[in-house]
């Protein structure tokens, strides 16, 4: 499941780094409309409607996997799988391990019972 995941972000960045880069590339429609007020052009003021060339197919192309790609990360995201135990599970193991370790470094009994102790010299 996380090689998926691993495989849909790179692709995902991927994409995106493509959908930017054939934007920026694209003759914007807004770059006509000065040459329209007598600039000797004949088309319409946002330019002319053509049929859709490369750069615009590849980019609805490239936008759709996007989409897709974004679909799939958040599917992902949201069904992960449970971890086995509880949420009391994961606190006893945290508080055991300190109270194993404090144990650990009790300072050894003497025979008189009682606890032996530094004392400065």
């Amino acid at each position: 499941m996380e090689t998926w995941l691993s495989i849909i972000l790179v692709l995902h960045v991927l994409v995106a780094l493509a959908v930017i880069g054939l934007v920026l590339l694209q003759h914007g429609k807004g770059a006509d409309m000065g040459s329209g007020f007598g600039g000797g052009s004949s088309g319409s003021l946002f330019g002319a409607s053509g049929s859709a060339n490369f750069l615009s197919r590849a980019t609805a192309v490239l936008a759709t996997v996007f989409f897709l790609t974004s679909l799939g990360l958040a599917y992902l995201a949201t069904h992960k799988p449970k971890a086995t135990g509880g949420v009391m599970d994961a606190v006893k193991t945290e508080t055991a391990a300190p109270a194993a370790a404090k144990k650990a470094e009790e300072p050894a009994k003497d025979a008189s019972g009682s606890k032996a102790k530094d004392v400065p010299n």
